[in-house]
């Protein structure tokens, strides 16, 4: 028997595992106390789980390549719109497309971005790409909401239809519906809770699939390449490796996730605006990865789920009236102060990447020799 079981869990996966089962205990609680909507906590798990599709694809291209990337909510709105445009009935250009088929423009869309912006910063420094990035996300938003003849500008988008409506069966079981909380329209879909699980159910799989995905080429010859160019480029160059081919390919898979991510946020609260393109979800996104950990997925999950409770408790909390002051104030606050607490005690994050490099083969199973 090995001295030292690598495979088991560490004090502070403990510890996360144990602060998550105890918040489920107590949303369920909530629900069967009657003070949490069984359809609104299935909202809540579906918003978590887009934030996780969000900061993982941030991973890839800065946990895994040290790519710095501020145009997460650009791709995520191109994933939305793309979506949107192809399937909403207030579609100024189209409309009536299948959800299915509009998911893949969507994703040939930020694909193209991605390519387009990719291709000139890529060469250079990462100073540059972040400089460039930047900019893209403003040029994207500000596009979406002056042309108004293509994106229906700050209309937004309505008529989206859930990602069911035509698949026999399960389209039968679902229609739109508003939920109110605090007098503000929450958007997402329900009969009674049979369509808000449906969409939990897909996008768990979603989020699961590519998480498998992500944690096989991360441990794979590519993952290594990728982690050798973020430590030092030029000795991945000396090596004979191509960096700038595998960069890229890192920053267009990072964009593919992130508009999936989109794709599932039109067909969840069946409304798309440029307001959902705004800069702070960039920078929500980006506290989600550090939080969790850079470079690990696990650590990017755990971040997006932190961060959906962060937005959404703050919430409640100020529509019940239990704090004085307004919710933004408070989440920024509160973000702010998850900050200072990575930077000071957690420089690595909560869950840091190394476990996820060890092959499953190898958990448990040394020999004393």
């Amino acid at each position: 028997m090995s001295t030292l079981d690598v495979g088991a869990y560490s004090a502070r996966e403990k510890g996360v595992v144990g602060l998550l089962g105890a918040l489920g205990a107590f949303l369920l609680l909530a629900v069967v106390t009657g003070f949490l909507a069984p359809a609104y906590l299935l909202y809540l798990v579906g918003l978590s789980a887009m934030y996780m599709l969000l900061s993982m694809g941030l991973n890839v291209q800065w946990g895994y390549g040290g790519m710095i990337n501020f145009s997460v909510a650009a791709f995520f709105g191109l994933g939305a719109y793309g979506t949107a445009l192809l399937t909403a009935s207030g579609s100024p250009i189209s409309g009536g497309v299948s959800p299915v088929i509009a998911l893949f423009g969507g994703l040939g869309l930020a694909a193209v971005l991605a390519v387009i912006i990719g291709y000139p910063t890529l060469k250079l420094r990462d100073d540059y790409l972040a400089i460039a990035s930047l900019g893209l996300a403003e040029v994207v938003r500000i596009f979406i909401l002056n042309e108004s003849q293509w994106t229906a500008g700050s209309a937004g988008l309505t008529g989206i239809p859930l990602f069911f409506s035509d698949w026999p069966i399960l389209g039968d079981l679902t229609y739109p519906y508003v939920f109110y909380v605090g007098g503000a329209p929450l958007f997402y879909t329900t009969q009674s809770v049979v369509t808000s699980l449906l969409n939990v159910v897909l996008v768990t799989v979603i989020v699961a699939a590519v998480y498998l995905f992500l944690r096989r080429i991360h441990r794979s010859p590519w993952g290594r390449v990728l982690r050798t160019i973020r430590t030092d480029e030029d000795l991945a160059e000396t090596l004979g490796k191509n960096t700038f081919a595998f960069k890229m390919q890192a920053f267009v898979i990072g964009s593919l996730i992130m508009a999936l991510a989109g794709v599932f946020y039109s067909h969840l609260v069946l409304f798309v605006s440029p307001q959902d393109l705004q800069p702070i979800t960039t920078f929500y996104v980006w506290v989600a990865v550090i939080l969790g950990g850079t470079g690990s997925d696990r650590g990017a999950m755990l971040g997006g789920f932190t961060i959906v409770a962060i937005q959404q408790g703050t919430r409640f909390m100020t529509d019940t009236g239990a704090l004085p002051i307004g919710a933004a104030p408070l989440r920024l606050m509160l973000v702010g102060l998850l900050i200072i607490f990575i930077v000071r005690l957690r420089p690595e994050g909560i869950l840091p990447p190394e476990r996820e490099l060890i092959w499953p083969d190898s958990l448990g199973g040394g020999r004393d020799e």
